[in-house]
């Protein structure tokens, strides 16, 4: 899952060490246009709905914490 995620990143905003950066968000490596498409890319590659009250910082400011998320709401959702 870890290495699909970076994958997705690098896909939509290369350029950043996605495997170390905990600070995704807060540091704007993401903006709001790249946050649009990530969620949408998550969605499609995880089969979820990622609800907007998900989407703060704290769920996207590292890989690990995007992981976590997808984990859950695959669980969720399943």
């Amino acid at each position: 899952m870890k290495r699909q995620i970076i994958e997705i990143l690098e896909d939509i905003n290369p350029g950043a060490d996605y495997e170390m950066c905990v600070d995704l968000i807060d540091s704007r490596c993401i903006d709001s246009l790249t946050m649009v498409a990530l969620v949408a890319e998550l969605e499609d590659a995880f089969d979820v709905e990622i609800p907007p009250v998900e989407i703060v910082p704290d769920n996207f400011n590292s890989v690990d914490a995007m992981c976590i998320l997808m984990a859950r709401l695959q669980a969720e959702q399943d």
